[in-house]
């Protein structure tokens, strides 16, 4: 399994850590001096007190933590977070509330997931047409249910 090494200033003194051998995401916790509670329907900002120095062609993706979105609807406002290389302020999760009960982030508690990726940048060539495949420009649901 490849590594990269990434320089991490935390406020608290904890970092993300993979909670198993096979896990492809680090859990980002809160970082609060107050709790905070998402009515439903509502969103809010969650700091995690980490800040993170990744190194050129190395993104830092924020995803939902599957167990908050199935038991209490809570996602993450954006789908999947981006943070690029050249980012230097606070992780922060744009949580909302998809759920029917009012849901309470607490200082520590896990709220998202961080996964460390690859990724590369694009050239565009200008063109009349694109070849031609099978598939051709069948789109959403083209193959049925």
């Amino acid at each position: 399994m490849e590594h990269v090494t990434i320089r991490i200033c935390s406020r608290s003194g904890r970092v993300p850590e993979y909670e198993t051998e096979g896990s492809a995401g680090m859990d980002l916790r809160a970082d609060l001096t107050e709790d905070i509670t998402l009515a439903p329907g509502s969103r809010a900002l969650i700091p995690t007190g980490i800040f993170v120095e990744l190194p050129q062609g190395i993104e830092a993706q924020v995803r939902a933590r599957s167990g908050l979105a199935v038991k209490y609807g809570i996602g993450l406002v954006n789908g999947v977070g981006t943070i690029d290389s050249d980012y230097r302020g606070e992780i922060k999760v744009p949580l909302i509330n998809w759920g029917e009960k009012p849901f309470t982030v607490c200082g520590g508690d896990r709220i998202a997931q961080l996964v460390i990726a690859r990724f590369l940048r694009a050239d565009w060539q200008p063109c009349e047409q694109l070849s031609a495949t099978s598939r051709g420009e069948g789109g959403f649901g083209h193959t049925g249910v």
